[in-house]
């Protein structure tokens, strides 16, 4: 099955040790090939796919499937997690002919013409929230900032009232981090009935908000069922606030670890889009894609995957190949922007990454010009337990 060098047989664990600083282990993995197996969560065989070339290419392949139904089949049992529950039945783990049809139907709704009409309510939730962290002078910037802005603009482009906003971090955090099957089971059974609740609620009174026109859609026939509907506000919930929260933070703390390069941005906010690009590069928000498996044997390299098993693609390790980036593990905010993976490649690119984008541009532009100096409170930080989510658990800092 295999026919690689002996030191790509050895099986990675992508335990807590590694979570802590996957960009140590990517850089020695890159060097034996592009794919190597591996252990997740829950002891699941996987094969990582490391390196820039293999990892684009993989991503539009349609030898890869995301089925959840199908993928449910091929885990041991009792090691599914999330893709057991039926919220996991969303346009991000679904393949065409259903995800095309999906997808057109978000498309209507998720235009940019409603991204950009945020704006300046992303303004005015960002400028309060440095109001409190001004008056503060110190702060869990995850609490106070990257976790509050993403997450009430998300809720306000749903239609989700304000006072439920907080509950949405406890009830999701087990569908993108290690957690027990109780945790899982909760939090599934807390999502599905207040999401299912708050459809019901749209169909009866729908408002100007974009879960209201998902109802309307499938209202005229058009091809959402109601799980379907639920479904989506499920993924556009999560994945429409764990990215920019995570985004953010990731970003100003590599602003925080090269000051020089904080003075630069903070002089020439013109230079804040192409910043952006090269924060989601460096660390940004996904370490490793949404699942993957073989419908069919593919050749990664001199590695051969049989079909049916499942295929780990690191957007992080990608994004620092020094074959694709000359001195990747360098911050360089006037890097040529593009190309990058951290939304992903192909059908599945991220449908919410000009709302990130645009977050991410008006939070750290708006955080540099509030404060002339902004520092790290902790030495030490760590990572949440997630392969998914790059993500830290705080990041105190001081500001002035």
């Amino acid at each position: 099955m295999q026919h690689g060098e002996p030191a790509t047989n050895t099986v990675l664990n992508l335990d807590r040790a590694f979570l802590q600083d996957p960009h140590r282990v990517y850089r020695s993995v890159r060097e034996e090939g592009p794919v190597r197996p591996a252990l997740a969560h829950r002891r699941l065989r996987v094969w990582l796919v490391t390196r820039y070339a293999e990892a684009r290419e993989l991503l539009n392949d349609p030898r890869l499937a995301k089925d959840s139904a199908r993928a449910v089949e091929l885990f041991p049992p009792g090691t599914a997690g999330p893709y057991a529950s039926s919220l996991s039945a969303h346009m991000l783990n679904s393949d065409p002919p259903d995800h095309t049809r999906l997808r057109r139907l978000v498309n209507k709704a998720f235009t940019a013409r409603t991204v950009s009409r945020l704006r300046p309510r992303i303004e005015q939730i960002t400028d309060g929230l440095l109001d409190d962290l001004a008056e503060a002078g110190e702060a869990d910037l995850m609490e106070s900032f990257a976790f509050p802005l993403p997450i009430a603009v998300i809720c306000e482009l749903l239609g989700i009232p304000a006072s439920d906003h907080d509950e949405f971090r406890t009830w999701t955090a087990p569908f993108v981090a290690a957690s027990s099957a109780e945790a899982m089971r909760e939090a599934h059974a807390w999502m599905l009935a207040y999401l299912t609740g708050l459809v019901a609620a749209k169909r009866a009174a729908p408002g100007e908000d974009l879960l209201s026109e998902l109802v309307h859609i499938s209202d005229e026939g058009d091809r959402l069922s109601q799980d379907e509907v639920v479904s989506m506000a499920f993924l556009l919930l999560v994945a429409g606030h764990e990215t920019t929260v995570n985004l953010i933070a990731n970003s100003v703390l590599a602003l925080l670890g090269d000051p020089a390069q904080m003075a630069m941005l903070r002089a020439d906010p013109s230079l804040l889009p192409g910043a952006v690009e090269e924060f989601l590069r460096f660390d940004g928000p996904i370490n490793i894609a949404t699942l993957r498996f073989t419908t069919e044997a593919i050749r990664v390299g001199d590695i051969e995957i049989p079909a049916d098993e499942f295929v780990f693609i690191s957007l992080l390790a990608a994004n620092r190949d020094p074959d694709r980036y000359p001195d990747p593990d360098r911050l360089d905010i006037t890097r040529p922007g593009g190309g990058h993976l951290a939304f992903g490649h192909g059908i599945h690119y991220c449908v919410g990454a000009p709302l990130a984008r645009l977050e991410a541009q008006i939070a750290i532009g708006r955080l540099l010009g509030r404060f002339s100096t902004i520092e790290l409170g902790s030495p030490v930080l760590q990572w949440r337990a997630s392969t998914l989510i790059r993500g830290l658990q705080t990041l105190p800092v001081r500001v002035r």
